[in-house]
């Protein structure tokens, strides 16, 4: 005698578990990141140009995904 096996998918919760809030310590810290790349743009455009797009570039791959607030 063979059995039969039911299968009910269930359905993904569309609510995360938990509310996150903004923490105001990062949200500080990404207003202070593009206020130290705009200083540096305003100083020397030509000269800074490599440290504002290396900044950029490492907060942006590095940051990005893991990063929780």
């Amino acid at each position: 005698m063979l059995a039969r096996v039911l299968t009910i998918p269930a359905l993904p919760n569309p609510r995360p578990k938990g509310h996150r809030q903004a923490d105001p310590r990062y949200l500080e810290g990404q207003r202070l990141l593009v206020q130290a790349m705009n200083y540096l743009l305003k100083a020397d455009r030509r000269k800074n140009k490599e440290a504002v797009t290396f900044l950029s570039e490492h907060f942006r791959t590095q940051f990005r995904m893991s990063d929780r607030p």
